[in-house]
């Protein structure tokens, strides 16, 4: 009864910080659910309403002009409705099918007026509804002729309402002063003529989540996010497109660093891409390597986060890596793997990966996948699979998609730690021990991706930006181009020797089947006594025929002094 009360008083007393958009949105909710449960065949037994507000500003500048100047406000609505039971509804998988997907993000106004928002509501609930509806009454006629699942756990589950209301605050930032900045930054890559195209980009925003379920759930929250992007492009002799990118991300533009750590930045990026230029051209490799924190942290994304992502467990066309391995080792045992939500940052950097609640309303929780080695749990939504009945916060989507279990904010411990220099000496040690000519360090990468269908190759892709052959007899690191790293997640893992003790923040985009959603990875630098690496695929054209205005370096300096 306590438990009872205390549910009712916060309802009571956050009913009173709502929104107009939220009673908009509820009243709407109440009155079309009412009317399709008394006449909709199939009934529906749960419906909910999302809408991902946002406000942002992006400005790019490159060799010291402003390019772009933008800010952007959007409201996009989703429609979920679950028709029948949660044992069996519209939702249900069935082998050798697409997932289904019913809603579509629906633009609706910006302001809260109550007749636009209702009427877009309206045809946007009626859309659904038919859709799945019609997909329901197939599965029925369907499922008589097919043969039973492997996994015949419910198709949704019943989780605690959840009340919670709490704006993010207004962008505070000053464009004109933000433009001066970056003209100045943008400036400095006038110094590397290899720099074909160059940019450094601004982007802040605010995004806004306001859902509303008929089990109860009404929530409206919201995060603000600052990103800093350096980048530059430019292309070797033999056609080889190359990019240095350097990246700060925070959740205030005031915690940006300094102008000489942004400038410094620049610097770095100019100069990896001038290395790189005149670096030779890789080989196709096997043997030992050291993979920076953020290059570990994307390996461990695509070749262990997405396999221990719960949907994947019960959709007979996937691969089910690791869907019959719980309570059993599948790392390394000095090795455990969370992920968190919660975490807001790691030291300085923001980190992307970071939500209060999921889509579908779950609060968001610290997720123990892996301990000493061992799995333990999957990534859940609320779509139950066998052995595993409850949502654990990782239902995600972006606006337009309908939701899947998705990583967040990925985070690799270890207790086989080294400093650096140790894990570099362990680095040669192995080299010699293989007779190899040299190792590898992956310093730098860009992005990664996977497959895991069953009909495919369980394989993966790292793109790294830069990269060292690591010499054994003392000759200094060599800076080469043109390297993939490619492989099988079940032969890298047992690849893993030790880890450094210092940790590394990789912030992404992770784009899927429901959508792009923003994650975050933190981990230490890893030794791996094995890695392949291929050679990048390259293009035939030649850089520039022409030689560069002979103005355009000097102007472009000259204009971005203040």
């Amino acid at each position: 009864m306590r438990s009872i009360i205390a549910l009712f008083a916060l309802v009571s007393s956050c009913a009173l910080a709502q929104t107009p958009l939220v009673k908009i949105l509820s009243d709407e909710l109440d009155r079309n659910f009412t009317v399709l449960k008394q006449k909709g065949d199939p009934a529906p037994y749960f419906m909910s309403y999302e809408v991902t507000s946002t406000d942002s500003y992006a400005l790019v500048a490159s060799r010291g002009s402003l390019e772009t100047q933008q800010h952007n406000q959007t409201r996009y609505l989703d429609v979920t409705i679950r028709d029948g039971s949660p044992q069996f509804d519209n939702y249900h998988l069935v082998a050798n099918e697409n997932r289904p997907r019913f809603t579509q993000a629906t633009p609706i106004a910006l302001e809260d007026n109550s007749a636009a928002i209702r009427q877009a509501v309206w045809l946007a609930t009626d859309r659904t509804y038919r859709a799945g509806a019609q997909r329901l009454i197939r599965l029925k006629g369907d499922e008589k002729l097919r043969t039973q699942a492997a996994d015949t756990s419910d198709d949704f589950d019943k989780e605690d309402p959840q009340v919670y209301f709490a704006a993010p605050a207004s962008l505070k930032f000053n464009p004109a002063e933000w433009a001066t900045r970056l003209r100045k930054l943008s400036a400095e890559f006038s110094k590397y003529p290899g720099a074909l195209d160059t940019s450094v980009q601004f982007e802040t925003r605010t995004v806004t989540q306001t859902l509303v379920t008929t089990d109860g759930t009404r929530l409206e929250f919201g995060r603000p996010f600052t990103r800093m992007i350096i980048v530059a492009n430019g292309k070797a002799q033999d056609g080889m497109d190359l990019m240095t990118m350097e990246t700060f991300e925070t959740d205030d533009p005031a915690k940006l660093p300094k102008d000489a750590d942004i400038l410094a930045a620049v610097q770095k990026a100019g100069a990896n891409l001038t290395g790189l230029l005149a670096a030779p051209l890789a080989e196709p490799y096997v043997g030992p390597a050291i993979l920076s924190g953020r290059a570990a942290g994307v390996l461990f994304h695509e070749i262990f986060g997405h396999r221990i992502e719960g949907h994947r467990q019960k959709d007979e066309s996937e691969g089910q890596t690791f869907t019959k391995s719980v309570n059993l080792p599948v790392l390394p045992d000095f090795l455990s793997v969370t992920f968190d939500p919660t975490r807001k940052q790691f030291g300085n950097v923001a980190l992307n990966g970071y939500y209060l609640y999921d889509d579908e309303g779950v609060k968001a929780r610290p997720v123990t996948v892996v301990d000493k080695g061992v799995l333990k749990t999957f990534l859940m939504s609320r779509s139950p699979i066998q052995g595993f009945a409850n949502s654990n916060g990782h239902g995600r989507k972006s606006p337009g998609n309908e939701i899947v279990s998705r990583q967040s904010n990925l985070i690799v411990d270890s207790t086989k730690q080294v400093s650096d220099d140790e894990l570099r000496r362990m680095l040669i040690a192995e080299v010699k021990r293989q007779n190899k000519p040299y190792g590898l360090f992956f310093d730098q990468v860009t992005s990664g991706y996977t497959t895991t269908g069953r009909r495919g190759l369980q394989a993966f892709t790292v793109v790294p930006l830069v990269v060292y052959r690591v010499y054994a007899d003392g000759r200094p690191d060599e800076l080469v181009r043109g390297v993939d790293i490619v492989g099988t997640p079940l032969a890298s893992f047992a690849k893993i020797t030790a880890t450094s003790n210092r940790m590394e923040v990789f912030n992404g985009i992770c784009g899927a089947e429901s959508g792009n959603v923003p994650v975050a990875t933190i981990a230490p630098a890893l030794l791996v006594s094995e890695i392949e690496v291929q050679r990048k695929d390259s293009s035939r054209d030649r850089p520039p025929y022409l030689a560069p205005p002979p103005s355009s370096i000097s102007s472009a300096a000259r204009e971005a002094r203040p």
